[in-house]
């Protein structure tokens, strides 16, 4: 965000609180999922980094027990106002639930906080797009009431909040790789986690000759309305029959060589299919550090390519418009891998590509998709960044 943009930030907040003392600004990034997907719930590793794109917040303490909360990306909604002593689920609150949901569980951690906020949000993460824009406010959330109150809440269990503000708040059955992602973000690093076990490791992108392309389908796409749930119920029902003659507490707890050798206890093809990626995926994770440490790119792209198909056939959670933006993709010079991130079912698909070749790429993709779907996508060259934080001094008044 530019500076202009900075001193939108709080011109708009004096606006719509009527106060310009005593603010300060946060920013919360969104992530992208290198690769290692739907390993998260399974039990395996993930590889996401954060981005600069993301969520940002300015707060002022209030002197009584109100929070209100105000954002720029839903104008409509107005300002949304409740009390510290009522923390409950309300539809009509939309966004607000999010940041909601996060106070209720931090108060339930440590205590009842000694006052209420004000909140003026700023998202420059498309909407739906599958970048994790729910967790990014958790996360903006959470650190804000950790920073502004003083509370000294671990980071990761910062994280662990706003996973359960997913699961139990909102009801999506997410993993915690988006909470992890973007409250532990390093710049210019990825993060190799092990979903079972939270130990993670950070491995440095030196992509000096490449650029990441983060490229959206602009299809909605709604986690809660998916087939999100289906898919993890079907893999658990995968992981209760193999369980009756293995030791292990999760499908990502298998290798490629053990799953094949006991993959007939499933007993029903969709589900092998289901499994088989959770497995498979999780091993192209692991692979996916080894090259990215031996700067071996090529290797890292084609294990890109087969996260998708993977996705695509075994998993089916990519859908036409994805479909054709990585095939696009796959079509360009200069590209070394892409597949699908996120959940799936719409949302975007990243690209690792020759930087010299960055341009035509997204005119030529550009070109292909709104031939095949009839509009527009929308391409972003995304850095990556720190996790989440206070911008200290920059806000501009």
């Amino acid at each position: 965000m530019i500076t202009m943009e900075k001193q939108g930030l709080f011109k708009k907040f004096v606006e719509i609180f009527k106060v310009e003392d005593q603010v300060r600004l946060f920013f919360s990034p969104g992530r992208i999922n290198l690769i290692g997907e739907h390993t998260d719930y399974n039990g395996g590793n993930v590889f996401p980094a954060a981005i600069t794109f993301g969520t940002y917040g300015v707060v002022r303490e209030r002197e009584d027990h109100w929070v209100r909360l105000y954002s720029e990306n839903f104008p409509d909604k107005g300002i949304i106002e409740f009390s510290l002593d009522a923390l409950e689920y309300d539809t009509a609150h939309n966004w607000a639930n999010y940041p909601k949901g996060m106070i209720r569980y931090v108060q339930e951690s440590i205590g009842t906080l000694p006052n209420g906020f004000d909140l003026l949000i700023h998202g420059n993460i498309p909407n739906g797009a599958g970048l994790s824009s729910s967790a990014s406010i958790e996360m903006l959330m959470g650190v804000i009431l950790d920073e502004v109150y003083n509370l000294k809440i671990d980071r990761v269990e910062l994280v662990k909040l706003g996973q359960k503000v997913e699961n139990k708040f909102i009801g999506v059955n997410s993993g915690i790789m988006d909470q992890f992602a973007i409250g532990m973000g390093k710049e210019n690093c990825g993060i190799l986690l092990d979903c079972q076990t939270l130990t993670y490791e950070y491995a440095p992108l030196n992509l000096e000759n490449h650029k990441i392309i983060i490229m959206n389908t602009n299809k909605r796409r709604e986690l809660a309305d998916s087939k999100y749930n289906e898919r993890r119920a079907q893999c658990e029902e995968a992981l209760c029959r193999l369980q009756a003659k293995l030791d292990i507490e999760a499908l990502g707890g298998l290798t490629e060589e053990q799953f094949e050798a006991h993959r007939e206890l499933i007993g029903d093809e969709l589900l092998e299919k289901r499994a088989k990626h959770a497995v498979y995926e999780n091993a192209r994770t692991i692979k996916a550090l080894t090259a990215l440490k031996e700067g071996n790119l090529a290797y890292f792209g084609e294990l890109m390519n087969a996260s998708h198909t993977s996705l695509k056939d075994d998993y089916e959670v990519t859908g036409i418009e994805l479909d054709t933006l990585v095939s696009a993709a796959w079509n360009q010079e200069g590209t070394v891998g892409a597949r699908m991130t996120g959940a799936g079912f719409g949302g975007c698909a990243i690209a690792l590509v020759d930087k010299n070749y960055v341009d035509l790429f997204i005119k030529e993709v550009g070109e292909s998709y709104k031939e095949r779907m009839g509009y527009e996508a929308t391409f972003y060259v995304a850095s990556i960044g720190d996790g989440t934080k206070e911008l200290k001094g920059e806000l501009i008044r």
